[in-house]
């Protein structure tokens, strides 16, 4: 029987080496020649803190690096609706939010236009694809749309008082006060409550509804964190995927929790980044006056608050940010090594050549900038994401795509290089979907031209008052020199990313833009179906 101590060993080894269709929409045949396999690996928070988009100079993203370098990576890839459940929802069924009126929280499933349109997996599936998955890939998970499902997601390891889930004791106060969730931070070394405890007090997993130990004697005798178990369940089905005799195409997708909060990892993660010689993100001083966010959210909003709260929790700010930065960028270093551990499954199987690979995120992060630590902002840093494809035969290696896409075309390019057959949707009532394939970007990175449009569309939820209406939401458009803000009290911010990387400078005052500002709203209405 395995022990704790040998899969921890053999983890690390591995990881140095690198629902029918209704009436008149018939179900596809099944070509028997076998198609590309896809692997899709999905991160959770990771924003542009990786070694191909150079968001933060100290990233060490080796295997994320290594795959960019065997396909092409998109520089300007952005998230549709940069929080969790929404986005997910939104890429998975290759719908935009403001055409489901999937605009928030609400499960997935229970939406008229996407409880009657194919999922990613379901379109494979009925394409005669072995579909497996396994941790955080839907925010609500459906087991139906899966062939094979192993671990839902899970979000630990947490602390556990004895009675509860909270934030790790070594967190200041008041940041710590935030809660287990977003309030925390530490490296597993750091046992909550001391070592040798007989009690249940410390590490426990994190599935909800339950209390499971998380064991962890030192860095070599430990459980595996979730992230870790998805990993080595990934790297098994790989395998034995790749050797089967019949076939049959196989989407493989694997669900990574880190870096979303809590940030708990390894020590020797943690160790990469010396908290004396982390460098804190580039802050302008300030920077939040010219924008109108806090128009239209209160003081309560969570990136609004988790800054003040970081901000009161340290002698200053920059201590604060540091610490914070350190939590991050190991939580970043953890799940590229586990990112690694599925591509070398991949190179190291008959089935490397006809695989094609997708690594991306959710949505992205903000790190202090404009007075915001949290996700769901419609500014560079929670709407940019990681996107890297590498497609055997297609995808131009070490390419780099700079025109704006977004999460809404991985399905349609999906669908394209592997040849998928018939409609997306299950019956009239779903949607088509609303993304372009990327494959001319995929053949030349370079290139300028594409079936979609020239600019990336997010949005963000304004609020229970606004029910499922798109009219009333925070929405932005990102071209390859400009981001457009528009907020629905009709408040807008416009940012020169040529001039101006870090969007410190609105310009949506200044009558020199006047021309820019007007044909990029144009845009943005007439990509969400309104007019002017």
């Amino acid at each position: 029987m395995k022990t704790r101590r040998d899969f921890l060993k053999s983890f690390a080894a591995g990881a140095v080496g690198v629902l029918g269709l209704s009436a008149g929409y018939a179900k596809p045949p099944v070509d028997r020649k076998r198609k590309p396999n896809v692997v899709m690996i999905v991160c959770d928070d990771l924003n542009d803190y990786v070694s191909p988009l150079a968001g933060h100079p100290q990233a060490k993203t080796p295997n994320i690096a290594k795959l960019a370098r065997s396909g092409v990576a998109f520089k300007r890839a952005y998230s549709n609706n940069p929080i969790c459940a929404p986005s997910r929802s939104s890429f998975l069924t290759g719908i935009y939010p403001h055409t489901s009126k999937n605009l928030f929280w609400d499960k997935w499933y229970k939406n008229p236009v996407l409880q009657n349109s194919k999922t990613i997996m379901e379109h494979f599936r009925d394409n005669g694809y072995h579909v497996a998955g396994s941790g955080k890939l839907m925010h609500h998970h459906l087991a139906s749309v899966w062939s094979e499902f192993k671990h839902k997601a899970d979000y630990g390891p947490f602390v556990y008082d004895g009675k509860e889930r909270v934030a790790h004791p070594s967190v200041p106060q008041p940041f710590k006060s935030i809660g287990p969730v977003d309030g925390s931070y530490a490296p597993l070394s750091d046992l909550p409550y001391g070592p040798g405890r007989k009690d249940n007090k410390g590490w426990i997993y994190g599935t909800w509804g339950k209390t499971r130990k998380f064991n962890y004697t030192d860095e070599t005798n430990r459980d595996p964190t979730p992230d870790e178990r998805n990993a080595s369940w990934a790297v098994g089905r790989i395998r034995e995927l790749a050797k089967q005799d019949s076939g049959k195409p196989f989407l493989l997708c694997v669900g990574f929790i880190r870096p979303h909060t809590p940030l708990h990892v390894p020590k020797r993660f943690f160790d990469m980044f010396p908290l004396k010689s982390v460098k804190a993100p580039v802050i302008k001083a300030n920077d939040a006056e010219d924008c109108h966010y806090t128009d239209v959210f209160d003081s309560s909003k969570k990136g609004l608050k988790y800054f003040r709260l970081l901000k009161e929790s340290y002698p200053k700010l920059e201590s604060g940010l540091k610490a914070f930065t350190q939590a991050y960028l190991a939580s970043v270093a953890a799940v590229d090594d586990c990112i690694g551990r599925v591509i070398e499954a991949v190179d190291k199987s008959s089935q490397k050549d006809n695989t094609i690979i997708v690594v991306t995120s959710d949505h992205g992060w903000n790190m202090g900038q404009k007075d915001y630590l949290f996700k769901n902002s419609l500014w560079e840093e929670s709407a940019r994401v990681p996107l890297i494809v590498r497609a055997p035969g297609v995808a131009t290696p070490g390419g780099v795509a700079a025109h704006p896409v977004s999460l809404i075309d991985i399905y349609p390019t999906l669908v394209d290089l592997c040849g998928l057959k018939g409609d997306t949707r299950k019956n009239r009532r779903g949607a088509k979907l609303d993304g372009h394939s990327m494959r001319p970007f995929l053949k030349d990175p370079k290139s300028g031209t594409w079936k979609g449009p020239d600019a990336a569309l997010t949005m963000i939820f304004a609020g229970k008052g606004t029910a499922r209406d798109p009219a009333m939401q925070h929405w932005s458009v990102r071209t390859a020199r400009w981001r457009y803000i528009l907020y629905n009290n009709g408040s807008e911010e416009l940012y020169d990313h040529d001039a101006d990387p870090y969007e410190w400078t609105n310009l949506s005052g200044d009558r020199r833009h006047g021309k820019v500002k007007a044909d990029l709203k144009a845009q943005l209405l007439g990509m969400t179906g309104r007019s002017l």
